[in-house]
Order: structure tokens, then C-alpha cells, then sequence
């Protein structure tokens, strides 16, 4: 439990890893870039949103891939997978070959639900099955199941010369189930994320079930997966843009950011009742003050800070630079390597 005095043990960042659609190549460099620089600082992981026919990582698994071999300590993650996209034999498949090339570094996030936009893409995704695809838990636990082994074929062993089969997903990762995370925005997602033995992402964005008091919603779902789940981890991301080290220019872009964002957190959205954090920025230590007065930050260990969206490399270096060589400390975090 975070408090002045009591050290915050992990320090992970998040990005979105924007990219121009008529030359989407140096988009994805600089998030390569980022993550290398978060290794460089000691952050304890990276992690990749995914963002599906958007400007943003479509593929985190693929661009991952890509940083197992240009890091060498920093865990990977990802905040998170939406599994309504994926076929979680294949997806466990990805992941797997994956965390065998990071040596054991992945750390996926996954979520269920709905796609986004289903009426506009039901067509594209499913053209066949739209009508029968399972969107609940049940994928989720599929691809648990596939992870740690269990049968993917009704057939193994040798046919004709030289092919050998296996009946589970290979390569097998050992401990790549240990290092499920789910992403949850309710109670029952934080329950059900601990009584299935993953870890649980909590982020910036929750459902009003009981209030309209975020801090109060994010407490329960921590500590209702706590309760289901001791000994599993769980994160709590904020976005936090600290000015320590910013020029004049940049605080002035953070200011007008946080401002268009900022009405959105003062009540429920839409008929979902979702709920948005605001955003800290200041110096990291009003940040670190405004962290420590929040009650869900108090109840965890560890945390990823989201990047904003759609700002520049450099002020990505400044952001990321502050939070590992002035936030973190002042959280009591020591720089990993």
C-alpha cells in the first residue's frame, strides 16, 4: 500500500505508439524507440495499447516481437488485447513464440466484451459466425487453457517422414500463464480476473456501479480482486505528465490537453456509466502528493502511467525522463538494472 515512507515496488509506462497512415514506418521506430529509452531508465516494464483501424499499434504482439530483440531486461505487456479480434489458439500461439524470444519478459493483457463499432465491422471480422462468436469470459478462459497446455488437437506424434505433431500449443511457455493479466473496468471483471488466477490492469477509465466517485470505484474492484486472488498483481494506470524538466512550449501543450480532457471526468458517460480519470500534471512532486491522496493508488504496488496520445517523441523523452528520474523517486521507486 503506497504512502509517503512505503516504496512503490514496479514503474511501468504505457504508449499508444501513433502513426502517420500515409507513412506508418517512423511511428512505429519511435515506439521502439520509447521502449528501448524506458529500459535505458530503469522503468520496470513497457507496455502497447492496442488500437484496432485506428492510427495506432494494430498489432502489439507483432511490434513486441520486434523489441525482444532490441531490449534485453524490460518486460513486455500489452493494455490490452481485445480477445472479440482474436482466436485464442492462434493469439496463444503469438504470445508464446513471443515470450520465448523475450525469455520470459511478456506480459499480456487481454479484455472481452463487444468489438467497437461491431454493427460497421461484424462483416469484415466474422462474415460467417458473426451471430454464434462468444464475447464473454469463455474466450478468456480458452486461451488460458491453451496456455498452460492443455489440448489444442485430438492428434500427436509422427506423420510420414519427418513432421511431428504436438496436441498443445507450441512452443510451450511454462510461465507465460503466470503472467496473464486481465483488464477490467468493473467489479465483477476484477472477481472474476482473481478467481481465474490472472493478474488484473486497472486503468483510467471504470464503470459507476455504486457512485460517481472514481477513487471509491477503483478501491472496491482492487479489493475484490484481492480478495478473490492474494497473491496475484495488479496495476493501477493513471495518466501523468510531469513539467519538471519541460520548456515553456511543452507545458503550455500539456496544459491545453489535460483542459479538453478534463470535462469528461466530472460526471458518468453514456449509458455504460463510464467512468475517466483525470489526468495529473505538475511537478512530480504535486503529482506524487496527488497520488498519494488517491484511493486506489493507495491499494497497489505497482503502476503503469499512460502516455498521452498524441504528443511528439521529444516530449515523450521529457515525460518519460521526469517519471524515472524524479516521479519514481519521490514514490519511493528505485530504477531497475
Amino acid at each position: 500500500m503506497p504512502s509517503p515512507g512505503v516504496p512503490l515496488q514496479k514503474l511501468g509506462f504505457l504508449t499508444i505508439g501513433l502513426f502517420d497512415g500515409v507513412d506508418p514506418g517512423p511511428g512505429h521506430e519511435t515506439t521502439l524507440q520509447v521502449i528501448e529509452l524506458g529500459e535505458r531508465l530503469g522503468f520496470d516494464s513497457a507496455w502497447l495499447r492496442n488500437r484496432h483501424l485506428q492510427y495506432g499499434i494494430s498489432s502489439p504482439v507483432a511490434v513486441l516481437a520486434a523489441a525482444t530483440q532490441r531490449t534485453s531486461r524490460i518486460e513486455l505487456g500489452t493494455a490490452v488485447i481485445p480477445l472479440a479480434w482474436e482466436n485464442p489458439l492462434r493469439l496463444a500461439e503469438d504470445l508464446a513464440t513471443v515470450d520465448v524470444l523475450s525469455g520470459g519478459r511478456l506480459n499480456p493483457g487481454v479484455s472481452v466484451g463487444t468489438p467497437m463499432h461491431w454493427d460497421d465491422v461484424r462483416s469484415a471480422l466474422y462474415p460467417d459466425t458473426a451471430e454464434v462468436e462468444d464475447f464473454s469470459y469463455e474466450r478468456v478462459s480458452r486461451l488460458l487453457r491453451l496456455i498452460a497446455g492443455e489440448p489444442a488437437s485430438t492428434f500427436a506424434g509422427r506423420e510420414g517422414v519427418v513432421e511431428e505433431w504436438s496436441d498443445r500449443v507450441q512452443p510451450h511457455s511454462p510461465g507465460l500463464r503466470s503472467r496473464l493479466w486481465y483488464g477490467g473496468a468493473s467489479l465483477r471483471s476484477a472477481q472474476w480476473a482473481g478467481e481465474n488466477g490472472m493478474n488484473f490492469l486497472t486503468s483510467s477509465v471504470v464503470k459507476a456501479e455504486s457512485s460517481a466517485d472514481f477513487a471509491a470505484e477503483q478501491t472496491a474492484q482492487v479489493q475484490a480482486f484481492k480478495a478473490a486472488h492474494p497473491a496475484g498483481r495488479v496495476s493501477q494506470g493513471l495518466v501523468v505528465i510531469p513539467t519538471d524538466s519541460a520548456s515553456a512550449a511543452q507545458r503550455e501543450k500539456y496544459a491545453a490537453y489535460v483542459a479538453a480532457r478534463t470535462p469528461r471526468t466530472r460526471s458518468p458517460q453514456g449509458p455504460a456509466r463510464m467512468m475517466f480519470a483525470a489526468d495529473l500534471l505538475g511537478t512530480s512532486a504535486e503529482i506524487a502528493e496527488q497520488l498519494y491522496a488517491h484511493a486506489g493508488f493507495r491499494e497497489v504496488s505497482e503502476v503503469v502511467f499512460a502516455l498521452p496520445f498524441s504528443f511528439e517523441a521529444e516530449d515523450y523523452v521529457q515525460i518519460l525522463t521526469d517519471i524515472a528520474t524524479k516521479l519514481g523517486p519521490a514514490l519511493g521507486w528505485q530504477p531497475a538494472g
